[in-house]
């Protein structure tokens, strides 16, 4: 027996329908949290300050941040010397190591004659030295290798920190002690320097 035209078989009447495409709607609580946020975030940005109270949060200046300013063409930057070849020993407090290093905050040899520093600096020490009523035995280096201009600075620097309060020393201190003495070995300890002292500052 035919079937009738357009009379379905027992099959296809089985099958399920064709799928269809649509629009499934947003909910509206999702719409209403959302918009919630947004004017939320708008009216914060609208009436807060922008960039917030100038009492919170890093309170460096630009001059913090760029550093120190350059040194002047031909000059030397004492402090900066002074970390890079002293403050090991005598510490960037000037205070040194109690029973190793004597301390340079308040030190005669600082202090005292221009002469006398500027051949510690050229020629170093070695052997015993007193320093504010302590006995120091060991050996400080000779800084010689550095110009006159950057240990004028060192010792000018020193003379000026912590409680020092001394003059500066120009670089020709420093020349004329070179002219004056070509040694090529430290002095022996504070006896050997305090015979410099005859000789003037």
């Amino acid at each position: 027996m035919l079937n009738e035209p357009g009379a379905k078989t027992g099959a296809q009447r089985r099958e399920n329908a064709e799928p269809s495409e649509y629009i499934r709607p947003i909910p509206l609580a999702a719409v209403g949290v959302t918009l919630v946020m947004v004017l939320f975030g708008v009216g914060y940005l609208l009436f807060s300050e922008s960039f917030g109270s100038a009492a919170l949060g890093d309170r460096r200046t630009v001059a913090d941040l760029t550093g120190a300013p350059a040194v002047a063409a031909g000059g030397a930057d004492g402090k900066a010397l002074f970390a890079a070849h002293c403050a090991a020993c005598h510490q960037a407090s000037g205070a040194g190591v109690p029973g190793v290093f004597p301390p340079l905050d308040g030190s005669e040899w600082v202090n005292g004659s221009s002469r006398i520093l500027s051949n510690i600096l050229l020629h170093g020490v070695s052997g015993e030295i007193e320093v504010k009523g302590v006995t120091y035995k060991g050996s400080m280096p000779a800084f010689g290798q550095l110009a006159d201009a950057e240990l004028a600075a060192i010792a000018t620097w020193v003379r000026g920190q912590w409680s020092n309060r001394s003059d500066a020393i120009e670089p020709a201190v420093f020349e004329a002690a070179r002219k004056a003495d070509a040694r090529t070995t430290p002095f022996t300890g504070g006896a050997e320097l305090r015979a410099l002292a005859g000789g003037g500052h």
